[in-house]
């Protein structure tokens, strides 16, 4: 009988041993936050490699459908996929046919938050969408963006940069 109960309680022990183990495991590789950090700067990546592609439709499909875009500069913010699209992507690619938008350095992630320092450069050959007409001047200014992605898409992006040195090299000041 004592026998039958130290075999009992070693295996109780060995089942919760495994099962704390296997728990503290799957804790250690799949935490969920992790997995949501993790998506985030991916999400933010394949955005600026459509830019870069000169895709806008595919660069818009990485934002949700309410998305607010806020550039520092005008100071008033764009809510929706469709007016993003129009009022930041398109207008950018079609007055620089040849934009580069390059990341300096990894970007920063913590939780949802995405942040990179960056660099855009192009030359101006086409008009933008407020009738300015293009100076076909080249340029190259640094900025800083920051991005919200909830469930793999953007939901806000704040960009931050020098405005006036970007129009001073475009000839618009």
């Amino acid at each position: 009988m004592q026998t039958n109960k130290r075999e009992e309680f070693a295996m109780y022990r060995r089942q919760l041993l495994l099962a704390a183990g296997a728990l503290g495991l799957s804790a250690l590789v799949l935490p969920p936050a992790a997995l949501a950090a993790d998506a985030a700067p991916d999400v933010v990546a394949a955005y600026v490699a459509a830019w870069n592609a000169h895709d806008a439709g595919k660069a818009a499909s990485y934002f949700a459908d309410d998305v607010t875009y806020y550039d520092a500069s005008v100071g008033k913010p764009v809510t929706g996929k469709d007016a993003a699209k129009t009022g930041v992507i398109d207008n950018f690619l079609n007055a620089v046919p040849d934009a580069v938008w390059t990341m300096k350095g990894d970007p920063i992630a913590s939780g949802d938050k995405v942040s990179f320092e960056w660099e855009f450069s192009g030359t101006n050959s086409g008009a933008w969408a407020d009738g300015t007409a293009a100076t076909n001047k080249s340029f190259k200014f640094t900025g800083a963006s920051v991005f919200t992605v909830k469930d793999g898409k953007i939901t806000a992006q704040n960009d931050y940069y020098d405005a006036l040195g970007f129009y001073k090299q475009l000839g618009l000041m």
